[in-house]
């Protein structure tokens, strides 16, 4: 199959790739909806990070794409429910990077108790600035975590190691992990916490999510972090929280508009302030953190390609592929006697299944059967002529 990766995606990916027999082409930045069209020509697997948009439109024209890698956590830059309904898979690395986030935040969290950004600052200008003015052991100060999902919690248990406090919102009934309390509303968490870290997932009702009524909420002279998605915060707000002195330092790792490739100009309102850690969506940006994302998703593009399975994926019903024999696997509508109509065209056929795994989500239903027989062009073209199919392949044993 003929593979196409974007976004500096890490050369163990392509290694993957290759050695399982499949044609990679890569690239190294980001590409806008028209040249992404013109790229997927004939590819089949792509494999992006989180600038690049498969919109509907360019799943439109990708008829021979078959799935889509996001090597990274977020996925809200694929259209998944059209790429579902066009049969196109979608995978994610959602524990990867986990610990790369956790260990940036926690770094950030004590640099700006610091103020060691200041510090550094003054010392490359040549100012000896031996103080403890405004700098503060992170010991016994209480972190709010909104969001406490894989980053949230295990920022939760490396936070109280460092002998803090924790408190977190989040809106699943999550158990919380150590002593960390759980927060009934968010009002409550911002008004209780010195430090809060936002870690809330790219659904679009979160845009905007945290805004100048939050801030205000806040403790005077907090810490704020947005490690999570751009468009959650308004940097306005925070600039203005920062100016006023309301908020005494940020860390901010992901932003609403982003440069597409390595050395772009990049502006925000929050540049040039004092105590600000910006940093250009690094979070998950370590050679360890990227090496495990490239091997992973990688891993599971090459089982879909090849076996059919779909576990772990974000937008299909999630099978494990059958063992042995000629595979089938069959998307569909997931309507009353759909596997009924499917068995009985292949016994039609002569095609004996000697094992069937059926899985639905939402409106689809994914089944993969290993068969015995000839599965010709004939049965391939009765199974596409259902008229609940969405997609059907055959994968030879």
């Amino acid at each position: 199959m003929k593979a196409l990766l974007l976004e500096n995606i890490h050369s163990d990916a392509y290694d993957a790739l290759v050695a399982a027999g499949h044609q990679v082409e890569t690239r190294s930045g980001a590409l806008d909806e028209a040249d992404l069209i013109e790229a997927l020509d004939g590819v089949e697997l792509l494999g992006i990070r989180s600038k690049t948009q498969v919109t509907s439109e360019v799943l439109a024209a990708a008829p021979s794409l078959l799935a889509v890698g996001a090597f990274c956590i977020g996925t809200n830059q694929i259209d998944l429910d059209d790429a579902a309904a066009r049969g196109v898979a979608a995978f994610n690395a959602p524990f990867s990077n986990t610990r790369s986030v956790v260990e940036l935040a926690m770094g950030e969290i004590i640099a700006m108790a610091r103020h060691l950004t200041d510090k550094n600052a003054k010392m490359h200008a040549g100012d000896w600035d031996k103080s403890a003015a405004g700098a503060h052991e992170v010991r016994g100060r209480t972190l709010g975590i909104v969001g406490y999902g894989n980053i949230g919690s295990q920022l939760s248990v490396l936070a109280e190691a460092f002998g803090m406090r924790v408190s977190y919102y989040d809106i699943a009934d999550r158990l919380a992990l150590g002593n960390a309390h759980r927060c009934e509303s968010l009002e409550e968490l911002l008004e209780t916490c010195e430090t809060v870290s936002l870690h809330v997932d790219g659904r679009a009702g979160n845009a905007g999510f945290f805004g100048a009524e939050e801030f205000a909420r806040m403790k005077p002279r907090s810490l704020f972090l947005n490690l999570c998605r751009g468009f959650v915060l308004d940097q306005e707000a925070l600039r203005e929280a920062l100016v006023s002195g309301h908020i005494a330092g940020a860390a901010i790792d992901v932003f609403p508009e982003e440069p597409k490739s390595q050395g772009d100009k990049f502006v925000s309102p929050l540049q040039g302030l004092p105590n600000v850690i910006l940093t250009p969506h690094v979070g998950g940006s370590t050679l360890e953190a990227q090496q495990d994302i490239g091997r992973f998703v990688s891993a599971k593009l090459i089982d879909y390609a090849e076996r059919g399975a779909t576990q772990m994926s974000v937008n299909l019903p999630q099978v494990v592929s059958q063992a042995g024999g000629v595979q089938i696997s069959h998307l569909h509508r997931n309507v009353p006697g759909v596997l009924g109509r499917l068995n009985s065209l292949l016994a039609d056929h002569g095609v004996n299944i000697d094992g069937q795994t059926l899985a639905t989500r939402g409106e689809f239903g994914y089944v993969t059967l290993s068969v015995t027989g000839t599965v010709s062009d004939a049965v391939i073209e009765d199974l596409r002529a259902l008229p609940e199919t969405v997609k059907v392949r055959v994968l030879p044993s």
